[in-house]
C-alpha cells in the first residue's frame, strides 16, 4: 500500500484527477448501455498519450468489470467451449501484434485508434446487424479472433470486429437471455489478460502503470454504478445515440490529428 500511494503521489494532482475524470465517464457509459469502457477510456486518453500507454491504464478496471459481468451468468462454461478458437485467436493475434508493433508508429496507431473508433461509432448509429451463418462460424471465429487482437496490440481498443461478429451469432436466441452480454465480457476479459500480457512482455505494465491502473478502478466502478442507477430514469437509446455521435467525433479528430499537427 506504501508502495501505491507514493507513486500516485509522484504524479501531480492534474494528471489523477483526469484520470478519474475519464474513467467515471468510461464508467457511466458502461453502467448505461454496457460494453464501452475501454473505447471511451482508451479514445479520451489518447488525446493525450499513445494509444498503448492509455491501454496500460485500462488493464485493471477492464478486467475487473469485464470478470464481474462474467460472473453473473450461467452460460460461460458453454461459451468458451464454442468460441475458444476466436479467443485463442485474440490471444494470439494480441501478442504477436504486440511484438511487431513498432516503437516508433505511435502517430499511426493514434490514427488507427480513430479509425476503430470511427467504424465502432458509425456501425453503432447505422444499427449495422452481422448475420453470421452457423456453417461458417467455424472458420471464422478464428480470423476475427486475430484482426481482434492485432487491433487490440495497436489501439488498445477491443471492439472491432468482434463485437459485429458476437452479435451476428444470435447467440441469445440460441443460449438465453444475456448469452451475448456474457459472450462479450469472455472476449473483453480474454483481451484485456493478452494486452495486459504483450504490454508486460514490452516493458510498458511496470510498477507505475500498474499502480495507475489500479488507481483507475475506484472512479470506473463508481461511474458503473452511477450508470446502473440513473439508466431508468433516462431513454438509453437516445443516450446510446448521444455516446456514438460524441465517439463519431472523437475518433475523426485522433484519426486527423497526426495529420494536421
Amino acid at each position: 500500500m506504501d508502495v501505491l500511494l507514493s507513486i500516485l503521489h509522484a504524479h501531480g494532482s492534474a494528471e489523477l484527477a483526469l484520470i478519474s475524470l475519464v474513467f467515471l465517464l468510461a464508467g457511466l457509459v458502461r453502467g448505461v448501455v454496457g460494453p464501452g469502457l475501454p473505447t471511451v477510456a482508451v479514445g479520451l486518453l489518447g488525446l493525450m498519450m499513445a494509444p498503448r500507454d492509455a491501454a496500460a491504464l485500462l488493464v485493471v478496471p477492464s478486467l475487473v468489470t469485464n470478470v464481474w459481468q462474467l460472473a453473473a451468468g450461467p452460460a460461460a462454461g458453454r461459451l468458451a467451449r464454442r468460441l475458444w478458437p476466436m479467443l485463442a485467436g485474440i490471444a494470439a493475434g494480441t501478442l504477436v501484434g504486440g511484438m511487431l508493433l513498432p516503437a516508433s508508429a505511435s502517430a499511426d496507431a493514434v490514427a488507427a485508434l480513430g479509425g476503430v473508433l470511427m467504424m465502432y461509432a458509425a456501425a453503432g448509429l447505422a444499427s449495422f446487424t452481422l448475420h453470421v451463418p452457423p456453417s461458417g462460424e467455424r472458420a471464422a471465429s478464428p480470423v476475427v479472433g486475430l484482426v481482434t487482437g492485432a487491433v487490440t496490440a495497436a489501439t488498445g481498443v477491443f471492439v472491432i470486429p468482434v463485437v459485429p461478429y458476437l452479435q451476428g451469432l444470435n447467440l441469445d436466441r440460441q443460449m438465453g437471455r444475456d448469452a451475448l452480454v456474457q459472450a462479450l465480457a469472455l472476449a473483453f476479459t480474454t483481451s484485456t489478460v493478452a494486452l495486459a500480457a504483450s504490454l508486460l512482455l514490452a516493458g510498458q505494465f511496470a510498477a507505475d502503470a500498474a499502480a495507475l491502473s489500479l488507481y483507475a478502478l475506484i472512479p470506473a466502478l463508481a461511474g458503473m454504478l452511477l450508470g446502473q442507477s440513473i439508466r431508468g430514469r433516462i431513454r438509453p437509446e437516445v443516450f446510446r445515440r448521444c455516446f456514438f455521435i460524441g465517439l463519431l467525433g472523437l475518433g475523426l479528430y485522433l484519426m486527423l490529428r497526426p495529420f494536421i499537427g
